[in-house]
C-alpha cells in the first residue's frame, strides 16, 4: 500500500510568518488534498512548495466558526503580560 498522496495549492492568500535561517514560510492557503473538494490551510512550506509541514485544514464551516471566533477575541487582552 502507497503512503503517496497529491496535493495541488487552489491559491496562494497569505505568508503569516517566514523564517530567514530555514527560508520556509508559513502559509494560508486553499489546497486541495488527493482530488477532495480544496480547504484552507495552514502549514509550512519550502520555498518551492514541494516540501511542506504538519499544518492544519478547516473546512468552510470550520474557517466560519474560527472566524466568528477571531472577530470576537481581544487579542490585546489574551497576550497581555
Amino acid at each position: 500500500m502507497s503512503n503517496k498522496f497529491t496535493f495541488e495549492i487552489k491559491k496562494e492568500i497569505a505568508v503569516l510568518s517566514s523564517s530567514p535561517k530555514s527560508g520556509w514560510n508559513r502559509e494560508l492557503n486553499f489546497v486541495s488534498w488527493n482530488g477532495a473538494n480544496p480547504k484552507l490551510d495552514i502549514r509550512d512550506w519550502s520555498p518551492d512548495h514541494t516540501k511542506m509541514g504538519k499544518g492544519i485544514t478547516l473546512s468552510r464551516e470550520e474557517a466560519a466558526i474560527l472566524g466568528t471566533i477571531l472577530e470576537d477575541l481581544s487579542l490585546d487582552d489574551l497576550f497581555e503580560e
